[in-house]
């Protein structure tokens, strides 16, 4: 029986030599790649090379190497069911000595009390992984938050505020006087300001919001501003009335004459 398989595999082997260098010269004197061939049947470059060559090692059970045969002939032209009844497919081929695979070597097989200490390493290395993760999270949400005070609202102020020097310089006022015209002003807001007093100019130019000032005569005080508006004028310790209009140049006489156009009393 042993020396029968082995007749049928030396003849196989001769078989395939003899078809396969048939099939590479008819593919060769078409000009046919063999990348074609290998589209059409779908077979791998590599087994159709191996099939040219005669390598019957490289090739699976002569059934699969009868199936080659065939499809490579039909594909160059041939009538392939003719073509491959040439191979011999009866008898068992020796399989060539195949490689060791690392699966069939003794420290490759996996026991159960490996596949234990692999479980139990995962279990800890996963439990060790949320315990991390969990502290994480658990001081992230301890950590003060630094919450920010809105800032002071400013404190209301009563009546329009100035620089020191500016309210020291405002607040200047003629020396105490016994003469019987008094007139005093403050002003809401920036305004050109003229004065006489008894037909002299007392002052003249600009003065600054919150400015207070004071001046008295004989006879008569005039009092010129360009924001009417803006000056608040008190006579001989009155209540303060606004010179006139805001935005509009008046001039008013304390106490009035006829010689002063703009007679009215505040």
């Amino acid at each position: 029986m042993r020396q029968q398989t082995l007749q049928t595999n030396r003849e196989q082997a001769e078989r395939l030599a003899e078809l396969g260098a048939q099939l590479r010269d008819r593919r060769q004197a078409q000009e046919i790649p063999l990348e074609r061939v290998a589209g059409t049947t779908c077979i791998q470059p590599r087994l159709l090379r191996a099939i040219e060559q005669g390598k019957i090692e490289e090739l699976p059970e002569p059934v699969y190497i009868h199936s080659f045969l065939r499809q490579y002939a039909d594909a160059i032209g041939l009538n392939g069911v003719q073509f491959a009844s040439d191979f011999p497919t009866t008898g068992v081929m020796a399989l060539p000595q195949m490689r060791t695979s690392w699966r069939s070597l003794p420290g490759a097989q996996l026991r159960p009390m490996h596949l234990y200490l692999l479980y139990m390493l995962l279990i800890v290395g996963a439990v060790n992984g949320l315990s991390y993760f969990l502290n994480r999270s658990v001081q992230s949400s301890l950590m003060p938050i630094e919450v920010q005070k809105p800032p002071a609202a400013p404190v209301a102020q009563m009546g329009p505020t100035l620089p020191t020097q500016r309210t020291t310089e405002a607040r200047k006022s003629s020396p105490a006087s016994n003469k019987p015209v008094r007139v005093g002003i403050t002003l809401t807001a920036e305004s050109w300001v003229r004065v006489l007093a008894d037909d002299n100019v007392a002052y003249e130019g600009e003065l600054p919001k919150g400015a207070q000032r004071t001046w008295t005569a004989n006879n008569q005080v005039v009092v010129t501003a360009g924001d009417a508006g803006s000056v608040i004028i008190s006579f001989n310790e009155s209540a303060g009335q606004p010179l006139g209009s805001p935005g509009e140049v008046e001039e008013k006489a304390f106490p009035p004459n006829s010689k002063v156009a703009n007679a009215d009393v505040p």
